[in-house]
């Protein structure tokens, strides 16, 4: 499909059903005659929260080592607002690591 995006987001592992099951809800993960399509791999996610941050998770000025998810979903350009304000209204992070990709038809 012309325009489409993908969309990376790294979730704590609790959470990580809920933003997946949000994505799809807005329409993100449709793959032809396929919906909740997506990807997801763990790993190790790491930050220090600064002066001023509300963590969900860890405590300002300490380093913090997380076990998330990286979730990929396809999405088609008429949803992509949709899902990414789905992703956020479920997502617990403050600031949220999530990459908007443009993907070319071949």
């Amino acid at each position: 499909m012309a325009g489409s995006k993908k969309i990376v987001v790294y979730v704590p592992l609790p959470h990580a059903d809920a933003v997946r099951a949000a994505i799809g809800e807005a329409g993100g993960g449709k793959l032809g005659n396929y919906s909740l399509c997506s990807f997801s791999v763990r790993g190790m996610g790491r930050f220090r929260p600064d002066a001023g941050a509300n963590p969900h998770i860890g405590e300002v000025g300490r380093i913090k080592q997380v076990e998330e998810e990286r979730i990929e979903v396809t999405c088609a350009p008429d949803v992509i607002g949709k899902v990414i304000a789905a992703i956020k209204a479920a997502h617990p992070y403050e600031e949220i690591a999530m990459d908007v990709y443009a993907l070319e038809n071949w």
